[in-house]
């Protein structure tokens, strides 16, 4: 897998510099790809820490040379819809919502939609109104997590 080969690469550049790694995402394209570096910090991230991250991963991929061809590389913050890479980031988020697409079918379903319930070892529980799905973090091919947007209404109240 190229990208945990690339995240044994980068994570010690980023750690040095203060930060964890959130996750590595490699999108291999016909004539180039794209690198996704996602960081964190526990007082957040801003432009500043992007841009010196992006310096120095530069460096190491080209002294190392892992990627053959063009590629293009974006280095951000997770954000607050985070994508999940590990167990142990489903259990830092036991209790919110969560998008998941599955490699092979749980209960017929390639696409949940839920709340994380539980965690352990491999396996990950996912919840919704219909159905509680269970699967192993192998089979997960991308998760999301969805915070939820209030839907009050803004403004003040008609007379």
């Amino acid at each position: 897998m190229k990208e945990k080969l690339l995240s044994q690469l980068i994570q010690p550049v980023i750690e040095d510099l203060g930060f964890v790694l959130w996750g590595v995402e490699y999108l291999p394209q016909k004539n180039s790809a794209t690198l996704r570096v996602f960081i964190d910090h526990e007082n957040g991230i801003n432009v500043d820490d992007c841009a010196q991250c992006s310096r120095e991963i530069s460096g190491i991929l080209e002294v190392e040379d892992p990627i053959s061809g063009a590629y293009v590389l974006e280095v951000s913050s997770p954000g607050m819809d985070r994508v999940l890479f590990s167990t142990t980031q489903f259990s830092q988020f036991i209790g919110e919502h969560v998008v998941v697409k599955l490699a092979q079918p749980v209960l017929g379903a390639r696409n949940i939609k839920g709340k994380i319930e539980s965690v352990s070892d491999e396996h990950i529980v996912v919840a919704n109104d219909v159905m509680e799905y269970e699967f192993e973090m192998a089979n997960v091919m991308k998760a999301r997590l969805k915070p939820l947007v209030n839907k009050t209404k803004l403004g003040g109240v008609k007379k």
